[in-house]
C-alpha cells in the first residue's frame, strides 16, 4: 500500500499537471490534500465518488475582458474572472478583488479556498471568488465607476441572489460595491441582494465591516479559552493596515491584548508602548481617509519605523497575519519561533507558506488557519443576505452576537474534527480541512454524479 504522502505527492502532480502555472492554487491544495488524505482513505464512498478530484475542478471559470474610458478619453482594457467553485451546499459566495496581480490562479485558490470557509460557518453558502486586473488606486471615482460598470454588463448574466453572491476583497470596498450594485439593479430591473457589503441605506449589514478582524480575534480568544487561557494581557503582533487589520486591533485592545505593530506595504510600525483607541482612531483616519502610509505614525506618536520590513521579527506572545498571502515565510517564521510567540491567528487569506506552517506547527505553536479563523467576513455576508431575505436589518449586537457564535461554532469544529488527544493541543489545520470538506462530500456524494 501507498504512503500517504505517496498518494499526497501523486494526486499533487496530476493537479499541478492540469493546472500549470498556478502555484496560488496548487499551494491551497496541497495544505488542504495533506490532511485530507487520511480521512478519505478510511471512508471508501468518498473514493469511489472521487471526491477530492471533483473538488478541486471549478464547476466553471467565467473569463470575460472589461473595456472601459479613462478621464483622458482613452479606451482602457482589463480582464476579468469569475471562479464559481463549488455550490453543493448552497449559492456560489465569494469577494471580488481588484488588483494587478489578479489572476487566474489567485482566485482558484482563493476560491477553493472559500469553499471550507464557507461550510465552517455552518450557513449554506457555496464557494467562489472572482476579480480584475484593474488597479484602483489613483484612479478618479468616475474611471472607477465607468470600470465598474462596464464589468457588471457581463458579470450580471451569471450571478444572482440564489445562484452566485459576490462580495467585496482587496480594492473592492464600499464605493466599488456600490457601484456594481447600483449597475445590477439598473441592468436587472430588480432590488434584491445580489451582492453584500453594501450600504447601510441600502440593504447593507452593521458590522460587515469589521466583521473579518473582530472574528479573527474571536476565534484567537477561543483557542486560548479551550486552553484556560486568554488574550487579555497577551502582547499581539499585526501586519497589514486595511480593514482586517484595522478592526482586529480594535477587538484586542476591548479584549485587553497589548498590540505592538501595524505596517503596509513601504514598513512596520512598532509602538512598545501599545497602540490605544486613540492612536487607532488616527490611523483609520490615515488608512481610510487620507490614503496616508503608515510610517506617519512614528511622526505622530513616535515609536519606531521599520522600512521594507514585516512585523515578524518583534517579539510577541500573538501573531496576526491580517495583510495578505504568503507573507509569513520560513524566516520569518523561525524569528517568530525563537521570540516565543504562542499563537499564529491569520486574518488574510492563506498569509502563511506551508514550509513556514508545518515549521511553526512542528514548534509547538498553535495555528489558526485562515479558512476557520477569518471567515467571520464570509459569515456576517451571509447574515447580510439572511436580512435582505427577510426585508430586515438587525441591530449592532444582535450581528456581533450571531458572529460570536458562528466563531465559536467553527472553532468547537476545528476541536471535534482535529487529530489530537489527551493532552495534545489541537491540530487546527486538521480541523478545520476536515470540518469544512465533510458537510461538502456528504452533499456531493448525495447528489450523484453531477
Amino acid at each position: 500500500m501507498r504512503s500517504e504522502n505517496g498518494d499526497v505527492e501523486k494526486f499533487m502532480a496530476g493537479l499541478r499537471k492540469r493546472n500549470p502555472g498556478e502555484p496560488e492554487f496548487h499551494q491551497a491544495v496541497h495544505e488542504v490534500v495533506e490532511t485530507l488524505m487520511p480521512y478519505v482513505r478510511d471512508r471508501p464512498a468518498y473514493q469511489e465518488a472521487q471526491i477530492l478530484e471533483r473538488l478541486t475542478e471549478p464547476d466553471r471559470v467565467v473569463i470575460f475582458r472589461v473595456c472601459w474610458e479613462d478621464d483622458e478619453h482613452r479606451v482602457r482594457t482589463n480582464r476579468a474572472w469569475r471562479v464559481q467553485f463549488n455550490n453543493s451546499i448552497g449559492p456560489y459566495k465569494g469577494g471580488m478583488r481588484f488588483h494587478p496581480s489578479v489572476t487566474l490562479g489567485v482566485l482558484k485558490f482563493l476560491g477553493f479556498e472559500q469553499i471550507f470557509k464557507n461550510s465552517l460557518t455552518g450557513l449554506p453558502m457555496g464557494g467562489a471568488k472572482g476579480g480584475s486586473n484593474f488597479n484602483p488606486k489613483g484612479k478618479s471615482d468616475f474611471e472607477v465607476m465607468r470600470f465598474c460598470q462596464s464589468l457588471m454588463v457581463e458579470l450580471h448574466r451569471h450571478i444572482g441572489e440564489d445562484t452566485d453572491v459576490p462580495a467585496g476583497d482587496i480594492g473592492v470596498g464600499a464605493r466599488e460595491i456600490s457601484y456594481l450594485f447600483g449597475h445590477y439593479k439598473r441592468l436587472a430591473n430588480r432590488f434584491t441582494g445580489t451582492l453584500t457589503g453594501k450600504g447601510l441605506a441600502f440593504g447593507g449589514s452593521l458590522v460587515r465591516m469589521e466583521a473579518t478582524g473582530y472574528g479573527c480575534v474571536y476565534f484567537c480568544e477561543n483557542m486560548l479559552n479551550h486552553r484556560d487561557d486568554s488574550i487579555k494581557g497577551k502582547t499581539c503582533a499585526v501586519s497589514g493596515s486595511g480593514n482586517v487589520a484595522l478592526y482586529a486591533v480594535e477587538k484586542a485592545i476591548e479584549l485587553g491584548a497589548k498590540v505592538l505593530t501595524l505596517s503596509d506595504s513601504g514598513g512596520t510600525i512598532v509602538d512598545k508602548e501599545g497602540i490605544d483607541t486613540e492612536k487607532l482612531a488616527w490611523v483609520k483616519d490615515l488608512k481610510e481617509k487620507r490614503r496616508g502610509r503608515i510610517s506617519e505614525y512614528v511622526e505622530k506618536f513616535g515609536g519606531e519605523y521599520l522600512e521594507d520590513q514585516r512585523p515578524w521579527s518583534v517579539p510577541c506572545d500573538v501573531a496576526f497575519p491580517c495583510a495578505t498571502q504568503n507573507e509569513i515565510e520560513l524566516e520569518d517564521a523561525k524569528k517568530l519561533l525563537a521570540n516565543g510567540v504562542q499563537i499564529v491567528c491569520e486574518g488574510a487569506n492563506m498569509p502563511t507558506d506551508l514550509e513556514s506552517m508545518h515549521a511553526l506547527r512542528d514548534g509547538g505553536v498553535l495555528f489558526g488557519p485562515a479558512k476557520a479563523a477569518n471567515a467571520g467576513g464570509v459569515a456576517v455576508s451571509g447574515l447580510e443576505q439572511s436580512q435582505n431575505a427577510l426585508r430586515l436589518s438587525w441591530s449592532h449586537q444582535e450581528v456581533d452576537q450571531r458572529l460570536q457564535v458562528i466563531m465559536r461554532d467553527i472553532h468547537a469544529k476545528c476541536v471535534q474534527y482535529s487529530n489530537h488527544g489527551g493532552d495534545d493541543p489541537v491540530d487546527y489545520v486538521t480541523g478545520a480541512n476536515v470540518g469544512g470538506f465533510v458537510k461538502v462530500a456528504d452533499a456531493m456524494v448525495a447528489y450523484g454524479i453531477v
